[in-house]
């Protein structure tokens, strides 16, 4: 096979209909738009979501619930997912996220306790859990907020 022989599959590319070619083409004279009206018209339509003037369904529904504009984005880990790392190694967010264990820390990272830790770690973050500091220091790590 060459890059010359290449052809897509039947039926995979659809001619477009070409509007307004003449009354044979069954598409000519109004190219399929029907006789005056909104619609008839160049540039004619109704924008997205109007119903006719009745009042469209997205102000009819209540609004719902509250978007806290000054919420802290905190990417939480939890300590079972610090087995990974070797021991004595010290864990820091910018580790985590080149690990791939979080994808982004806009406003910090906390340490949750679910699970149990295997290693002894230092591990530096934003925040710690309670259950996270007990597991931490229990392992023979070591818990520091930066």
């Amino acid at each position: 096979m060459f890059l010359h022989e290449i052809k897509p599959n039947p039926g995979a590319r659809k001619e477009p209909k070409r509007k307004g070619q003449g009354i044979g083409s069954g598409n000519g004279k109004t190219a399929g738009r029907g006789h005056k009206g909104q619609n008839a018209r160049s540039g004619g339509g109704v924008r997205p979501g109007f119903e006719g003037g009745q009042m469209p369904l997205q102000r009819r529904l209540p609004k719902r619930g509250f978007n806290n504009i000054f919420a802290k984005e905190i990417a939480a880990i939890n300590v079972d997912d610090l087995n990974r790392f070797e021991n004595g190694e010290t864990i820091t967010p910018e580790m985590l996220k080149e690990c791939r264990l979080i994808r982004k820390f806009k406003d910090g990272v906390k340490i949750l306790g679910h699970g149990e830790l295997k290693k002894s770690l230092t591990v530096q973050a934003n925040a710690f859990s309670k259950a996270a500091v007990e597991k931490i220091e229990a392992a023979g790590g070591k818990a520091e907020v930066i």
